[in-house]
Parts: structure tokens; C-alpha cells; sequence
């Protein structure tokens, strides 16, 4: 009657968790769409009428992410800080509890356990609460975030292969730290940054050292930020793997060291077959139109936008980084869920007397866990693709600022003016702008 009851009580957990999911490509795109026509408060509309829709409580993390950065983009610093701290608070709740002691991921799919953010998509949050706050004139809120950034970083750098840290992140910071007079911290971030940007090599159009212009003796200096296009999407693909890749992830990778021993047992008696069927998660660029942009001060000098921080090529190390634990889940959740079909066909036939309504049953969970297995898709996808910036000195006082766009051949197509920002001596401004077209 135990092993009846255990396998039964499995199947009711896989009909009940069928429908887990994650926000919808469609969703995705229409949120991109609405972004890439500068329609900001319709994007947040959007993002806002899909709470408990798109995007489940499980995931409310995503949700502060999502809406929290389109509110940036349309200049709502205030609102959107108040969900990027909705984000972080909900990032140290999920941190204080193990992921992979969650049976569900290894019976079910991943999308079982809430979302937790990537280590470039947590930096991100203090880079974005830090413009909030400088967008409101608070330099003691910022310098908070710039300081909690560069803890973060510290804590896991060489904890990853494929990103070992945030240049971008650092480097803003350390504009951050000089605007707060922290000269000694500002002068560390710096050169963490420039070490950074100097291991990528220029990877992805990345500078190798950020060369901008000089101080001019007596002026003040706005820094623009420029996030632009939009982050690849991620995508469900399903394709075969073979029993021998599988065995080999099963005995190298920790991953798995929680679950039951017969389905290891399984695995490495390549229980199904020579091959198993799995859903995967993968990044599908998004196209944009605009390639680079230069900043256009009130005396006619042109300043080029520098790219500081390559997004898109952060969730793919990200994906890439995870390829082999996600894997390995898939194969121990496809073993476990045969065992599974197998045990619930003993069962049933051992407790009807039947051997016909033990295949019933057989098939009955057979087909619920192909149900289940489903790739995670979920990520922060309102982020832009790139993060690039301009230092400009100008004269003390008030100053109309233009942005322009520039697409793959060096035209303009388009421009964004920031009216009448006013400059003092020595001081510093900061300004952002999002594109996504």
C-alpha cells in the first residue's frame, strides 16, 4: 500500500503542476513592440495587467524586474525603484533557501522552484536602483547601490567560467563613488572595471580600456546612458540526447546528488532506450535597428556613445554556463518519471488484480510527464541588449542635450533632445535613454 500511495500521490502532484509556465513569447514580444515604439506607460500597462496571468506568484520576482524596468525607461524613477526593491528583497528571501533542494525539479521541470536572477541579472538591479535615485537627485541612494554592487561582485567573482564580472556595473559605480566623494573606492571600482574590460578583449564591440574626454577646468560634466534594443529572447527547443552523454553528466556534475538512487540506477541502465526526448531553453536574437548614437551638446561638439555593457552577450555566457546542469535535470527528470510509469503499472496491477489496468496506469503517467517536461524560458526580458555611454563637460548652466540614433551604415534615424538640464561647476548630471527599435 506504500509504494501504491507514493506513486499515486506523484501523479497527483504532476496533474496539478501541468500547468506551471513561464511569461509567453507572444507576451515578450508585444511588451517589445510597445517599447521599441517609445511607448513606455503602454509597456507598463502591459506588464501590470498580467500580473497573476503571465506571470504566476512563483515568479513575482520576474514581475518586479519586468515592470520595474519599464518604468525606468519612461522616466518613472520613483515607481520603478520601489519595485527594483521588491526585486532585491525577493532575491535575499530566495537566497537564504537551497533551489536544489527542490524535489519538483528533478520530477516535474524546472519551472517548479521560483525564478532566482542570473549573477549579471542581480548586478544589473543596483545599476538600475542607482539611476534611479540619481535621476531624483539623491547621491546617498545611489552611493548605497554602488556599494552593494561592488560587495556582490566581490562575493562571486571566479565563482563562474563564462562571466566573472560586470565592467559596466563597476565602471558606474565608480562614477557613482566620485560623485559621493569616495575617491579611494572610486579608484578600486575603476580598476576592477578596467581589468574586466581588458580580459574581454573587446569581445562583442566592448571597449578594451573606456578612453573618454578630459575634464574642461571649471565646467560640469553630464554622463548619458544609452540602453539599447533588446535582449535575445529565450525560446523552447526540443531535441533527442543520447543515454551516453547522459551517464557522463550523471557520475561528473553534483547536481543530482539528492535523488533517489534508482533513478540514477536508471539512467545509467539507460532505462529508455539509447535516446531521450527534452525540451531546452534557447536565446533567440531580436533584431534592432538602431547600432550606435553620439551625443550632440548646445556648441556643436559630437560625442560618440561608448558600448560599456553587452547584455546579450551576458544571458548567452549565462545559458551556456548552465547547459550542463539543465541537461542533466532533464535526463534524471526523464528516468524518474518512468520509473514512475513503471511502479504505478505494478501498483495498479497488484492492487485491481488486472494486468490491463496496470498498462492504464502505466500510460496514464507515462503521458503526464511528458505533459510536465517543459523548458524554462523565464528571464529578466525587458533588459536592452546594450548599456552604452558618453561623458560630455560643458559650460555651467542650463543645456539642451540631444541624443542621436545611428543605424549599421552611419545614418541618423532619430533623436531624443533632454531639455534644459542644468549643469553647476564641478558637477556632475546623469542622464538615460532607452531605444528598443
Amino acid at each position: 500500500m506504500h509504494m501504491k500511495a507514493r506513486w499515486w500521490t506523484l501523479l497527483t502532484v504532476l496533474l496539478c503542476c501541468s500547468a506551471c509556465g513561464a511569461p509567453s513569447l507572444r507576451h515578450k514580444k508585444d511588451v517589445n513592440r510597445l517599447l521599441a515604439a517609445g511607448d513606455f506607460a503602454a509597456a507598463a500597462q502591459k506588464v501590470e495587467a498580467q500580473w497573476g496571468k503571465e506571470y504566476k506568484k512563483r515568479d513575482a520576482l520576474l514581475y518586479y524586474l519586468d515592470l520595474g524596468t519599464v518604468l525606468h525607461d519612461g522616466q518613472e524613477s520613483a515607481r520603478s525603484d520601489g519595485f527594483f526593491a521588491q526585486a532585491q528583497d525577493r532575491t535575499e528571501e530566495l537566497f537564504t533557501q537551497s533551489l536544489s533542494a527542490h524535489a519538483g525539479r528533478y520530477l516535474i521541470n524546472d519551472l517548479t522552484v521560483p525564478y532566482y536572477p542570473a549573477p549579471y541579472e542581480q548586478s544589473l538591479t543596483y545599476y538600475y536602483r542607482a539611476m534611479n535615485f540619481l535621476s531624483q537627485g539623491d547621491v546617498g541612494g545611489a552611493l548605497v547601490e554602488a556599494n552593494k554592487a561592488v560587495f556582490y561582485l566581490d562575493q562571486i567573482r571566479g565563482r563562474y567560467k563564462a562571466w566573472k564580472d560586470d565592467p559596466f556595473v563597476q565602471y558606474f559605480a565608480s562614477l557613482v563613488f566620485e560623485s559621493a566623494g569616495k575617491i579611494d573606492d572610486a579608484r578600486i571600482a575603476r580598476k576592477r572595471a578596467l581589468n574586466a574590460y581588458a580580459a574581454l578583449n573587446g569581445r562583442n564591440g566592448l571597449p578594451v580600456r573606456p578612453s573618454f574626454e578630459k575634464p574642461v577646468k571649471g565646467w560640469g560634466e553630464i554622463v548619458v546612458v544609452h540602453a539599447n534594443g533588446v535582449t535575445p529572447l529565450k525560446i523552447s527547443q526540443t531535441f533527442q540526447v543520447a543515454w551516453d552523454q547522459i551517464f557522463i553528466w550523471a557520475n561528473s556534475s553534483r547536481e543530482g546528488e539528492g535523488v533517489d538512487p534508482s533513478v540514477r540506477n536508471a539512467v545509467a541502465a539507460g532505462l529508455l532506450g539509447n535516446t531521450v526526448t527534452v525540451a531546452y531553453p534557447e536565446l533567440e536574437k531580436q533584431p534592432f535597428q538602431i547600432a550606435s548614437s553620439e551625443v550632440l551638446t548646445k556648441d556643436g561638439r559630437v560625442h560618440a556613445t561608448l558600448l560599456m555593457g553587452d547584455v546579450a552577450g551576458a544571458a548567452e555566457a549565462d545559458l551556456q554556463e548552465n547547459k550542463a546542469g539543465m541537461l542533466l535535470r532533464m535526463a534524471l527528470r526523464a528516468a524518474a518519471k518512468r520509473v514512475a510509469a513503471v511502479q504505478a503499472k505494478h501498483a495498479a496491477a497488484e492492487a485491481s488484480g488486472d494486468d490491463g489496468w496496470g498498462s492504464v496506469a502505466e500510460a496514464f503517467v507515462s503521458v503526464f510527464g511528458a505533459l510536465t517536461e517543459k523548458a524554462d524560458t523565464r528571464q529578466w526580458f525587458t533588459l536592452p541588449a546594450q548599456l552604452r555611454m558618453a561623458r560630455v563637460y560643458v559650460a555651467p548652466g542650463r543645456q539642451d542635450v540631444t541624443l542621436r540614433f545611428k543605424d549599421g551604415y552611419g545614418n541618423i534615424i532619430g533623436e531624443h533632445t533632454f531639455e534644459n538640464v542644468p549643469v553647476k561647476p564641478g558637477g556632475r548630471v546623469y542622464l538615460h535613454y532607452r531605444t528598443a527599435k
